[in-house]
């Protein structure tokens, strides 16, 4: 069997930016990655690339900063009043907050402070840079008819009627 879409693959993989440094390993939490192929489960450009693979296949896949988190967005970074953290005593670089943006929820990035103005960055942490995956497939199944309604991977003992359930 090979990835294609409509199927759930089970995969391992080392994420790492342009110069080798390992930013997340599935192994080092014993966590495959589990998704549904063709339901924008993961990033696009490694969906793409992964398409076809078989079944204990192992690749290197390099993602340019468009195919991975897009470019950065000088825009996304602003600096707002300290007043908009209320409760929070102490700020430093790298705090992470949820913030509401005209599209919904936010994470931004916490980039500087001082005791009147924050600067933020709302652009996801690895945008703008280029990525490379080395996975290993470990598994391709056809999804079943709940995972397809719910678009993502269920665990093995979840029915459908239980989904219809947990929809009212």
């Amino acid at each position: 069997m090979t990835i294609s879409p409509q199927h759930v693959v089970r995969l391992h993989y080392v994420l790492c930016d342009s110069s080798g440094h390992v930013l997340d390993d599935s192994r080092r939490r014993d966590e495959p990655l589990e998704y549904l192929h063709g339901h924008a489960n993961i990033l696009p450009g490694l969906e793409t690339a992964l398409e076809g693979l078989p079944s204990g296949a192992t690749r290197e896949i390099n993602l340019t900063p468009e195919e991975a988190y897009g470019a950065h967005a000088p825009d996304l970074v602003q600096t707002v009043a300290r007043t908009a953290f209320p409760g929070v005593e102490e700020l430093s670089p790298g705090m992470r907050f949820q913030a509401e943006g005209p599209d919904g929820p936010r994470t931004v990035t916490l980039i500087e402070a001082d005791d009147t103005q924050v600067k933020v960055d709302a652009n996801h942490p690895l945008a703008g840079q280029a990525l490379v995956f080395r996975v290993e497939i470990l598994d391709i199944r056809p999804a079943r008819r709940a995972e397809l309604a719910k678009g993502h991977p269920l665990a093995a003992d979840v029915t459908a009627s239980e989904v219809e359930d947990r929809k009212q």
